[in-house]
């Protein structure tokens, strides 16, 4: 089968297609036909050597590249009884000690880590949920925030924030979205009752709007202190990002989240999204071996939305 790696780091330029075996599904383990694999910054991350240069990955002669992925399961192995070939689904690579990633013909993935596809989503529009909904997800859950509680989501029109936004709208949470000039629109139609743009001083702007503070953030664009500014004494901060979060001021709670492979979980956000509460946007979709010009693409930035990758 073809596969997207990398054998030395650096630039998109580095990334090649390959032949590799067709990998097996050991127990509890079920084997993906690809439909679409979602680009996103982690796999730059990946490509470029700074995950390895921090420690998160061993070295090895060949990486594999991608942590989403939509398609058909194509086959179980044993003990697996919640999927059969052909059912519809999604699934989030999350291990870094596997040598293979999502941008391939076929993945083998944990049966935990995978949930039905949405209903009524193009096999690219759900490739676009795992890592950044459960991302968000998974952050809201350490926050705990009781409804009524003031949220500042950073990069609220990004994939990760924008499904924080409409995520934390659910739980009746308020929020406050910071995002593009162009953006107000749709953090507000995602449930944002506030707007502040990128350009303002934005521990004030929050703070006019929400006089002493928020009570937290979901710091999805990962700007660090300017973010904790906004927060009130004894609030609480999280980072999309190991390693981004600022030093915990004036009482504030501070938490990282390195996002977790989780079925269940992934599968209520596949319900949400299938019933439209979950807007899941694509960018572009470009070929497997299209792959360098996706992360040139990505480096660039402004996307709403996200790249994928169809074999």
């Amino acid at each position: 089968m073809r596969a997207v790696v990398v054998k030395s780091f650096g630039g998109p330029d580095v990334l090649e297609v390959v032949e590799v075996p067709v990998p097996v599904p050991g127990a509890g383990q079920v084997r993906i036909r690809v439909e679409a694999a979602a680009v996103n910054p982690v796999d730059a991350a990946t490509r470029s050597g700074t995950l390895a240069a921090a420690g998160l990955m061993a070295p090895r002669p060949v990486t594999g590249i991608g942590w989403d992925v939509a398609g058909r399961v194509d086959e179980v192995g044993a003990g697996v009884t919640l999927f059969a070939p052909g059912d519809r689904v999604i699934g989030l690579r999350d291990r870094l000690d596997v040598s293979l990633g999502t941008y391939a013909e076929f993945v083998v993935l944990d049966a935990d880590a995978v949930a039905p596809a949405p209903g009524g989503s193009s096999a690219a529009e759900a490739a676009t949920l795992p890592l950044n909904g459960l991302t968000a997800l998974q952050s809201l859950d350490l926050l705990a925030l009781h409804p009524g509680a003031t949220l500042l989501v950073t990069g609220a029109a990004g994939a990760v924030g924008g499904f924080a936004v409409e995520l934390a709208a659910l739980r009746g949470l308020r929020v406050v979205a910071a995002a593009g000039a162009g953006d107000e629109a749709f953090v507000r139609a995602a449930g944002a009752r506030w707007f502040v743009p990128r350009s303002a001083d934005l521990a004030e702007a929050v703070r006019a709007l929400v006089p002493g503070g928020v009570d937290a953030v979901l710091d999805a664009a990962v700007l660090g202190v300017p973010a904790l500014g906004a927060v009130r004494n004894r609030g609480s901060f999280v980072s999309v990002v190991a390693g981004a979060a600022p030093v915990a001021l004036r009482g504030i709670t501070v938490a990282e989240n390195w996002v977790a492979a989780d079925g269940p979980a992934l599968a209520r956000l596949s319900s949400l999204a299938e019933s439209g509460r979950l807007s899941l946007r694509v960018a572009d979709t470009l070929p497997l071996d299209h792959a360098a010009q996706a992360h040139e693409t990505l480096a660039k930035g402004g996307l709403r939305g996200r790249l994928v990758l169809t074999p």
